[in-house]
This record gives C-alpha cells, sequence and structure tokens, in this order.
C-alpha cells in the first residue's frame, strides 16, 4: 500500500510540458540572457564577484584560472568547468568585449577561432573597470541570495556603475528566446544616459545625436541608420556591416586589396580561406594571392591583384561573396523584472538608471548610518574627555567592564555604544591633541550627514551623484570610436568581367535542348567532328563566343532562357552536353528552336519574332536583360493553338520573307512591323488563308540579294532568285511559289534564304540524311514545284530541314 502512494498517475504530457517549463525558465532566467540592469549572465557576474571576494584584482597580482574556475564552481555555479572557462575566457577577449572585465596572460584564444591554453597554464585577474561593477557591493547597495548549497550568499545583480549591457553587448540563445545586442561606445553611451536623466520624456531620436550606432571592439563601418533607427526604437532592426578595405597601388602597375578590420565576430582564417578558395575555383578573375599578414601590430589581409584587375569590381564581389560584408540582426532581449523582453534604447538606458537610482540609494543611506554611529560615538568620547576625572574615577571604581559600561550609562547619561567606546579608549587618546582631532573629526561627519541627506531628500541630487560618477568613468576609461557609421547600403554592383575569366570559348545546342561549352583548344583537337548526342539528334548551333556573352534561347511555346555562357557547363567538345532544363526551369516538353549570342543588350537592336498563324513581332533587345535567370520567361504572348517558329536578332533595317504552307510568300520591310514591348503578341505579319499556316521567316539586309531554296514535303526542292518577288508592304497575301496539283499537292515544308556555299540537309520519316548544295540547283520560276530529291513512296515524307552554314546568319550578334 505505502509502495504505491510513492507513484502519482499523470498523463505523460502534463509531465513533460511541466519538466519542461521549469526547464525553459531556468534557461532563461538563469543562464542565456543578461540582466538589463548590470548586462551581465549569471556564469559573468559568478566569475566576477568570485574574483572580488578571493582579491584578485586589477592592482594585485595574476592568479591561475583553475583557481577562480574552483572557486566558482565550488561557491556559487554548479556546473562544467569548462563552460566556466569558456565564459572567464570571452570577457577576456579584446575582440569580443569593448571593455574586457577580465585580464589574463597566456593564450586566451584568437580571432582566427584558435582555442585558449588551458586553464591549468593561463592566470587571470579583474580588469580596472570590473571595479566599477563591484564599487560598493559591500554597503548593502543590491540584493543576496542565497548559493545552490545556502553556505553563503551570491549578490542577486551586481552595483553596475556604467551601462555595461550597452557597452559590452551580449549574445545568447535560450529556449524560445535569443538576444543579440551589439556593443557601444562607452563615453556615447553615458552621455545618452546622462541626457536621458535630465530630459525622461526625450525620444529614440534625441539619444541618437549621442550615440551614432554599435561600436564594435573588431571596428568595420556599419551602412544604414534607417535599420539602427527601427532597431534602437524597437529592439529589432538591420545593419549591414563591413570590414575596412582600402585599394593600394603597388609594383609594375598593380594594386593590392589591405583588409585592417572584419566584421565583428567574423573568423579571421575561415574568411581569408574563403577568399582563397573563390582564387583557386576561380570564382572571381584578377586574384593573384590571398595572404594573412597580421602579427602583433594589427590585422592585415593581403590580396594581391593581376594587371589591370578590376580592384573595385573585385572588393565588391568579397562584400557580396564572402564574410567580409554580413548583415547584423539586432535582437536587444534582456531580464527585465525577471521577465525576458525586447527592449528598445530608451528602455534599456532608463532600466539601467533606475537601477542607480537604487543602488545610490542604498549606498547612500548605509553610509548615512554609518556616519551617524560614529558621530554618536565621537560626541560621547568628547563629552567623556571633558569630564575625564569623574569618568576615570567611575571606571576604577567598578568590579568589571560590564559594571563600568552600566556606572557612565547611569551616571552621566552615555548611550551603550558611547560608553563601549569610552571603556575601550587607549590611555594615549587622553592626550590634548585627541580631543583637537575629535572635534575636527565630528565637524566632518556633520558635513558628511547633511551631504548624504541631502542626497536622499531630493532626486535631483540623487542624479547629481549617478551623472557625477558617470562622468568620472567616462573620463578614465573612454577611448577611441572603432566603428564608422555611414547613412546609406552600399548597391554592390559587380561587373561580369570581374567574376568571370573573359575566354573565347565554342558553345554546341542541339534539337533537343542538349547544351554545352567547351575550350577552342578542346574544338580544334576534335577536328571538326560532331560532339557526342543521340542518333535521333542534331546540332542545331556551332558558336564561338566569349564566356562574358548571353545566350537567349528561344522555345517553341513563346518562352525564352536568359543564360549566361560561362554558366554552361563545360566538357570536352567530343563528349554530350546537359539538358538546358538541368540549368534553368522550363517545360520539358517546350523544345528549343534558336539560340541567340549577345553581348551587349543595346537600345539599338531588336529582336523580330515570327509565329505559326502568320503574326510578326519586333522588340528591343534590352528589354529581354533578365535579372532572374533561374527558371523560363516570357518572349511574346501566344494563342493556345499558336507556336513560335523563328526569330532574329536585326538592326531594325533588315528585310523580311515569309513563306506559308499553301506556298504563299510575301516580302517586306522589318520597318513595317512596329516596335512593341516584351510581353506583346506583335501584328500580322501575313494575310494567310483558311486552312494555312507560316512555314518560314528569313532576314537579310538591303546590300544582300539572297536566292531562297524551298523544300516540300514531297521532297521536292528549287532555288529561286529575289528578283522573281515584288517587295510590298505586311498583312497582304503574298505570291504564289508553288504549282497548284490537284492531286498530293505540295506543302512547303522549309524556305531558306542562301547567300554562298551553304549546304541543306533533307530527314525523311525513316531518319535517312539527303544533302544538297542549293547553288548548285538551276534557278526555277515560281510556277514549278521543283526537283525530287528522294523517293517518298519508300522513305516517307520529308521530317526536318536544315542548312550547314559556314557562318552564323546575317544579323546576329552585330556591331
Amino acid at each position: 500500500m505505502e509502495q504505491k502512494e510513492r507513484y502519482l498517475d499523470l498523463p505523460l504530457e502534463d509531465v513533460l510540458g511541466d519538466r519542461f517549463g521549469r526547464y525553459s525558465k531556468y534557461i532563461i532566467q538563469d543562464r542565456a540572457l543578461p540582466d538589463a540592469r548590470d548586462g551581465l549572465k549569471p556564469v559573468q557576474r559568478r566569475i566576477l564577484y568570485a574574483m572580488h571576494m578571493d582579491k584578485n584584482t586589477h592592482d594585485k597580482p595574476f592568479r591561475k584560472s583553475a583557481k577562480t574556475v574552483g572557486n566558482v564552481i565550488g561557491n556559487y555555479h554548479p556546473h562544467g568547468d569548462s563552460s566556466v572557462y569558456e565564459a572567464m575566457i570571452r570577457q577576456s577577449q579584446d575582440w569580443k568585449m569593448r571593455h574586457m572585465l577580465v585580464q589574463m596572460h597566456g593564450n586566451n584564444g584568437s580571432v582566427d577561432g584558435d582555442p585558449p591554453a588551458a586553464m591549468r597554464y593561463t592566470e587571470a585577474r579583474l580588469s580596472k573597470i570590473s571595479s566599477e561593477m563591484l564599487k560598493d557591493i559591500e554597503k548593502n547597495t543590491v540584493d543576496f541570495m542565497p548559493n545552490f548549497d545556502d553556505s553563503q550568499e551570491e549578490p542577486v545583480v551586481l552595483p553596475g556603475s556604467y551601462p555595461n549591457l550597452l557597452v559590452n553587448g551580449s549574445t545568447g540563445i535560450s529556449s524560445g528566446y535569443a538576444t543579440d545586442i551589439p556593443p557601444h561606445h562607452l563615453g556615447e553611451v553615458i552621455d545618452a544616459a546622462i541626457h536621458q536623466m535630465d530630459h525622461p520624456d526625450c525620444s529614440v531620436h534625441d539619444l541618437l545625436t549621442y550615440i551614432q550606432g554599435p561600436d564594435f571592439p573588431t571596428g568595420g563601418i556599419i551602412q544604414g541608420i534607417e535599420g539602427l533607427q527601427k532597431a534602437y526604437e524597437s529592439g529589432k532592426g538591420k545593419v549591414v556591416l563591413r570590414g575596412k578595405a582600402e585599394v593600394q597601388a603597388i609594383r609594375g602597375n598593380k594594386e593590392q586589396i589591405i583588409i585592417t578590420e572584419i566584421p565583428y565576430e567574423i573568423n579571421k582564417a575561415n574568411l581569408v580561406k574563403k577568399m582563397d578558395e573563390l582564387r583557386i575555383d576561380k570564382k572571381v578573375d584578377g586574384i593573384a594571392e590571398v595572404r594573412d599578414d597580421t602579427d602583433r601590430t594589427g590585422m592585415r589581409i593581403v590580396i594581391e591583384l593581376k594587371k589591370e584587375a578590376d580592384s573595385q569590381g573585385i572588393l565588391h564581389f568579397l562584400y557580396k561573396n564572402t564574410d567580409l560584408q554580413v548583415s547584423y540582426h539586432f535582437n536587444m532581449v534582456a531580464i527585465h523584472n525577471k521577465t525576458p523582453k525586447l527592449m528598445g534604447l530608451k528602455q534599456m538606458l532608463d532600466a539601467y538608471i533606475q537601477h542607480q537610482k537604487e543602488v545610490v540609494t542604498r549606498r547612500t543611506n548605509f553610509d548615512l548610518n554609518k556616519a551617524r554611529d560614529r558621530a554618536h560615538i565621537v560626541e560621547g568620547l568628547i563629552k567623556a574627555i571633558s569630564i575625564l576625572d569623574e569618568v576615570i574615577a567611575t571606571i576604577r571604581a567598578s568590579k568589571d567592564k560590564k559594571d563600568a559600561k552600566n556606572r557612565l550609562q547611569a551616571s552621566y547619561q552615555f548611550t551603550e555604544p558611547q560608553s563601549e567606546a569610552i571603556v575601550n579608549l587607549q590611555l594615549y587618546r587622553l592626550t590634548n591633541t585627541d580631543i583637537t582631532t575629535l572635534e575636527k573629526e565630528a565637524g566632518e561627519l556633520r558635513e558628511l550627514i547633511k551631504k548624504l541627506e541631502a542626497i536622499l531628500e531630493s532626486e535631483k541630487n540623487l542624479i547629481k551623484e549617478i551623472k557625477k560618477e558617470l562622468r568620472y568613468i567616462k573620463k578614465t576609461y573612454t577611448d577611441e570610436r572603432r566603428t564608422m557609421v555611414e547613412a546609406e547600403v552600399e548597391d554592390l554592383k559587380i561587373n561580369l568581367e570581374v567574376v568571370v575569366p573573359s575566354e573565347e570559348v565554342r558553345v554546341s545546342v542541339t534539337k533537343d535542348g542538349y547544351v554545352k561549352r567547351s575550350s577552342i583548344r578542346s574544338y580544334t583537337a576534335s577536328n571538326g567532328e560532331e560532339p557526342s548526342m543521340k542518333e535521333t539528334d542534331r546540332l542545331i548551333h556551332d558558336l564561338e563566343v566569349n564566356t562574358t556573352d548571353t545566350l537567349l534561347f528561344f522555345t517553341k511555346k513563346g518562352s525564352y532562357l536568359f543564360v549566361p555562357v560561362h554558366q554552361l557547363p563545360e566538357t570536352k567538345w567530343k563528349d554530350g552536353g546537359q539538358h538546358i532544363a538541368n540549368i534553368v526551369t522550363m517545360d520539358q516538353d517546350d523544345p528549343i528552336i534558336h539560340a541567340i549570342p549577345v553581348q551587349e543588350f543595346r537600345e539599338d537592336r531588336w529582336l523580330l519574332f515570327a509565329t505559326k498563324s502568320g503574326m510578326v513581332k519586333r522588340s528591343v533587345l534590352k528589354d529581354y536583360h533578365a535579372q532572374r535567370h533561374s527558371k523560363a520567361l516570357t518572349a511574346l504572348k501566344l494563342k493556345t493553338d499558336d507556336e513560335l517558329i523563328n526569330v532574329y536578332l536585326t538592326n531594325g533595317e533588315e528585310n523580311l520573307f515569309l513563306a506559308t504552307k499553301k506556298g504563299y510568300g510575301l516580302w517586306f520591310s522589318e520597318e513595317e512591323v512596329s516596335v512593341t514591348g516584351q510581353r506583346t503578341a506583335g501584328v500580322k505579319g501575313i494575310n494567310l488563308k483558311e486552312g494555312d499556316q507560316l512555314a518560314a521567316l528569313s532576314v537579310f539586309n538591303n546590300e544582300q540579294k539572297p536566292d531562297f531554296v524551298l523544300v516540300t514535303q514531297r521532297a521536292a526542292v528549287k532555288r529561286m532568285a529575289l528578283k522573281s518577288f515584288e517587295k510590298t508592304t505586311r498583312a497582304k497575301r503574298g505570291v504564289i511559289m508553288l504549282k497548284e496539283l490537284k492531286k498530293a499537292p505540295h506543302e512547303v515544308a522549309a524556305c531558306m534564304a542562301v547567300h554562298g556555299q551553304e549546304t541543306l540537309v533533307l530527314e525523311s520519316e525513316t531518319r535517312t540524311r539527303h544533302a544538297v548544295i542549293p547553288k548548285q540547283l538551276r534557278l526555277s520560276d515560281r510556277y514549278t514545284n521543283g526537283s525530287f530529291i528522294y523517293d517518298v513512296q519508300s522513305e516517307g515524307p520529308v521530317q526536318d530541314v536544315w542548312m550547314i552554314e559556314p557562318e552564323p546568319v546575317v544579323g546576329m550578334n552585330e556591331e
């Protein structure tokens, strides 16, 4: 029966909720978050108090760190020695703390992330400014509580004569809460605190005339005053923090970037390693060497650049792609009135001011009581010396000390403390000089009591006392501001030349959408062989371009892909490529019909589109310069059943030749097509008969007089001269180019402009390929159907037609 009563029958969720609630409360209040009054977490406070009690102060010799850690664990903080030592180390690191609270001899780690030496090797003591944190702690200035085993007492909070929470900042993660408070400049924080004492209703904007922003021990540059103002008003905000770098000219017409300061809490060794990896991986062009020249004189990271490298562009690239520039997020959470609270600047200063009022009031009361007690005793001693003979006679006649005290109190109205002081008086004090000393002391005590009472009687005097101490601290400990503050966040623009080494490459694009780039050396070594691909696939582009160029891929459904050449996979020319859908998100059922290389997105170049339904569209090339490259974008607006047939890059003065499936041809000037925006459908190019559709678009300039080669689905081919056609205007029916047949009529499979010794390839349904050199065909008029190249009865109709050209078609990649 007894055994059963020892167990409670409770739901698991209740037990877990209760236990986790207690654990969370402990983590939040007693481990991870700082107190708003002294800016310290419990472990930090206990370290400082243990060292203070051990008289391990700045004016005494250093002592072994292990001794302090042992004292802290044994008396106040029953946790792991490593966690205590790590907290102690952090308080001694001048790249973490704006004003170190612990001084250390020996290896206390480094900004490169090196670990400190073991505590048995290092020595430590409190720093001078720590004495201001612990000042007058013995004068009942703060509350004390029992330690973990009730053997002694420890302070709930330190007196903290200056606003340590803002000066040294804090960082921590607890359950449900995290905090990130940056360090600030001591002098600025004190000036702001004094201003708030004088003007309790002041705004955050007023305080920011004193506080420029955070002042990190590692220096750096803060950008974004708006983010600062928001953070100081609400407790949350974001600013940009970057290292300090300058470009220096060196011998040989070269430059180097010198970094002397890095962002707060960034590991320098990792930063240097990342920069060097960017150089090794060729993510940035122009860096010759990255080295760390830091020594005892200061930080110095050197980035040597190659000749004629763009130093500003490389610096911007490093800001954007490494921790040389980071976003610092304010999250100013502290324990205020035993509760975690998100606090703005004004609330933090107010918490400090209220704490100081209490500390100074309690200290003044302590000093006043002590002064009154001493004044009372001095008064008794003066009175006793004035009737010395009677006092001595009374004492001599007494049986013992207690009797002497009782007789003095009864005979001369001395109080108990006065009689105690009289009977303990040493004989040498009965000289004539001592009475003067006592009277002088009594006068001084009266002045002191008057002064202390004045402080307690008036809040104005109380604040005056706090301000006086703050001004002393500012004068004694303040130093130069280390972090610069800039109003605007710089927009980092990076030229492509900086990121991508300029190099001529060969790009292949296949009909099935496989793409790749290869070095010119690999292309030359292949002796003109085609790259590896499926039997059913073929090459639609073989382009020589630069890595700094861009390729625009156009699809049948009217989308386009914006792909910088350097993002294409690099392989040997003989190897197969990668599908374009692996590089850019797109519809895999939407085939690539054309690719155009672009060096510069100019306003005096146009893209000319033609669709199956006879629409033509002309848009400015510059409109197709995309910021986002990750997915397919709209090239033109198409109706549901429409398709894009072809697209050309033009100079605005070209000629257009449209050919329809039923055999109509129309020639007109590009100027006929008005310029419209990117997402438009364009205008009617040709007036189609019912059931007809556009089969081909050719573009040529005024100097060229091309011939046209026409291919029908029945494998008939003919060559026509341009003079067979008359130049007219758009949206006409055009002229007939085929002889009408009642039985098995011809339909246009392809119609292309011929300029030189191009080769025309016809592919049948059975995948058989037949090559024709159009210039070797005799000229035909518009009313014939041409000569048959192969027997359609055995191989099937023409499935695909393409031209193999020695150079890209006219209008492409023009300057």
